[in-house]
């Protein structure tokens, strides 16, 4: 499948924002996924001080978490570093990567946000709009929101709000570990988004989707 943006790239921050706004009235916020038997995690880093944009996917298998498929797309990086609008960055690079890829995932757990963003419309439910496919934002640090106490054993979470509304969850993946920030992207509710993260995991704080496609997205050249 070839997934491209229905919408133009080259937008003033403002424009971006209004966007944002048009595509966050788009996302699925409850379950809409068959059969999940791949997993893709989806990755970007930056080359040559931030002027070459580096994404990655990395494709697995689940539950068996065996690597199926990977891919690496490098093009120039043309949209500013403005916090909130990262997507608008890294989601050209992160097309290039997908479309090189032979198999169709059934679902995208992408580095960042989903619906926890202040406009609701971080990169994975973004990405999710746009390829149509389930997705999931799994961050390592929190954009926007309020928590309590997360529980301390594996598997333990406490929601995310903003307002009266949950936005996400703060999920421990590993006990004596920093928590991570989920969120469903677009056409999973959150409690299934939880329950994908976690089953992504196996010894490491990261689900081993995210792991993989960091390792492609930052590691040495490949």
């Amino acid at each position: 499948m070839r997934y491209r943006a229905s919408h133009r790239w080259d937008l003033s921050p403002r424009e971006a924002v209004e966007l944002q706004r048009e595509l966050a009235a788009q996302v699925i916020r409850t379950d809409d996924f068959g059969t999940v038997r791949r997993v893709a995690g989806v990755d970007v880093g930056f080359e040559d001080g931030g002027r070459v944009t580096r994404a990655a996917a990395a494709v697995l298998s689940y539950p068996q978490l065996q690597p199926l498929e990977q891919a690496v797309a490098r093009r120039p990086t043309e949209f500013p570093y403005i916090p909130g609008l990262l997507s608008f960055r890294e989601i050209p690079a992160v097309l290039d990567a997908l479309n090189q890829l032979k198999q169709t995932p059934d679902l995208l757990l992408c580095d960042g946000q989903g619906l926890a963003h202040p406009r609701r419309l971080g990169i994975a439910s973004h990405l999710g709009v746009i390829t149509h496919l389930p997705s999931i934002g799994v961050g390592k640090t929190r954009l926007t929101g309020r928590h309590g106490t997360v529980p301390q054993q594996k598997g333990g979470w406490t929601p995310l709000t903003d307002g009266d509304q949950i936005i996400g969850a703060v999920l421990r993946t590993r006990e004596g570990v920093k928590p991570l920030y989920i969120s469903l992207g677009h056409r999973i509710g959150l409690e299934s988004a939880i329950d994908f993260v976690m089953g992504c995991v196996t010894r490491y704080k990261l689900p081993e989707t995210t792991r993989q496609a960091h390792r492609l997205a930052s590691g040495p050249p490949v």
